[in-house]
């Protein structure tokens, strides 16, 4: 399984001032952040592993606040601030010490991680002598690494023995979290997935959230309702689809909840983080999500000559795959890569739902059997599942090996059961779940009956 681990920013966006305060904000290279707190807050006479070991505190701080996103999550638009009071202290236009320059280039991109927590440790730390807290002492690490200890002894003494060192983390640009788009009820994907498991750790602590019962990729009904009840606690509008707003108030309660900005917090772990797929697809690899590619680019070439039609089958990302999708990159204004991200994929959809919506007249005789452009689940409702269901019908009828169902235009279990039965026939992803996929298995067998 794919796993998001933190990456360390290219730039760092600071806030001069309180969050609250009428500050400007400046974008730096993370490196230079670092060198600038490390100048500002420690002694470049001090021992070589106590500077190592405050600064890999300072790195981890500034991190954490970065992965988790904590201004973004409360509507502030920078990353950290320059006061010591909520961050750490930062000065425009700051001189740096050489020796800690040095050092921070060779460890900029080292941090510290607690346990199975993914997220780069909160690391908190204060002067040991003026002020006392639950993290490093700074004055005391001196003397620690006077006596000897290398920086992850003295690290170990204030963060306890379960802490280690990331060593040269990839360096990247920061990218928000929020993919770009709206997900509502029949939208899929890792985001999905996310979204559900932020939202019942947080239905914990407030029970009036309905857990949502399986963490799978696919936005059902049951999220929806749990989206509603969020949205109505903390006062957005009920819509029960997830927005920038509430995409964001969720990161922010899941983030307090989990207790991510202490030391004693729950953190992130690997297994909250592991995704069925990447954040991309490329060429070379397989699975569903291919085969679903496969199925919106062969639409689309039918109606738009800027595709070239070359007729992908199976779940593999073939060199035509690629073809095609820097065709339709191009068509788009997207960069032509060739590999799918967030926003090819999302352009790829709303291409689809756009072309299905004005489709040529000559062509209304097929609209029924167009794949709905959402992923169908067992509680959703309408016009599309009652098509769904007469496709069924048909097949039942006709050949009596799936299970029958009602034309209610309500996906209830006779129709989960027929749809798995389905995909077991043509060795699909037994989820009960409609997408592309098994839209065109069920779609190409009712053809042959005609």
């Amino acid at each position: 399984m794919a796993v998001r681990t933190p990456v360390v920013p290219t730039e760092i966006v600071v806030h001069l001032g309180a969050p609250n305060a009428a500050a400007k904000n400046i974008t730096v290279s993370f490196p230079e952040y670092i060198k600038n707190v490390a100048s500002n807050e420690i002694y470049p006479s001090w021992p070589t592993d106590a500077i190592k070991a405050n600064i890999l505190a300072q790195i981890s701080f500034a991190l954490n606040r970065i992965y988790n996103e904590w201004y973004p999550a409360q509507g502030y638009n920078f990353d950290i601030t320059s006061s010591p009071s909520y961050d750490q202290t930062f000065k425009e236009d700051s001189q740096f010490f050489e020796n800690i320059s040095e050092i921070v280039d060779d460890i900029f991109n080292n941090y510290i991680i607690k346990g199975s927590q993914i997220q780069p440790l909160f690391a908190t730390y204060c002067d040991g002598i003026n002020t006392k807290c639950d993290g490093l002492s700074q004055w005391g690490s001196v003397e620690l690494a006077q006596a000897g200890l290398a920086p992850i002894e003295i690290l170990k003494e204030y963060y306890g023995d379960n802490i280690d060192i990331v060593y040269n983390a990839p360096v990247a640009p920061n990218i928000p979290s929020y993919p770009g788009f709206p997900f509502r009820l029949g939208s899929a994907g890792n985001y999905v997935r996310q979204l559900k498991v932020q939202l019942n750790r947080i239905s914990n602590n407030y029970p009036a959230i309905p857990k949502i019962e399986e963490e799978t990729i696919f936005f059902t009904t049951d999220m929806e309702e749990s989206v509603k009840a969020f949205q109505e606690i903390f006062d957005l509008p009920v819509t029960g689809e997830v927005d920038k707003p509430t995409w964001y108030e969720v990161k922010y309660l899941y983030n307090a909840v989990k207790k991510v900005a202490d030391l004693a917090g729950e953190g992130i772990s690997v297994e909250e983080v592991e995704f069925p797929y990447g954040d991309t697809l490329q060429e070379g690899e397989s699975g569903p999500y291919i085969r679903a590619l496969n199925y919106l680019l062969n639409f689309l070439s039918y109606f738009d000559s800027d595709i070239p039609m070359l007729n992908l089958a199976g779940e593999d990302f073939t060199e035509d795959t690629k073809e095609m999708v820097v065709a339709f990159q191009t068509d788009y204004d997207i960069e032509a890569t060739g590999v799918v991200d967030k926003n090819t994929w999302n352009a790829l959809v709303t291409a689809y739902n756009q072309t299905r919506e004005t489709i040529p007249e000559e062509y209304l005789y097929y609209e029924d059997k167009l794949y709905p452009g959402i992923f169908l689940s067992k509680g959703m409702s309408g016009d599309d599942i009652e098509n769904l269901q007469n496709f069924l019908y048909i097949i039942c009828e006709k050949t009596h090996q799936i299970p029958g169902v009602k034309v209610n235009g309500t996906f209830d279990e006779l129709t989960e059961e027929s749809i798995k039965s389905i995909q077991r026939r043509y060795s699909l992803p037994e989820n009960g779940v409609v997408g592309p996929s098994t839209w065109q298995k069920i779609i190409s067998w009712v053809e042959s009956l005609e």
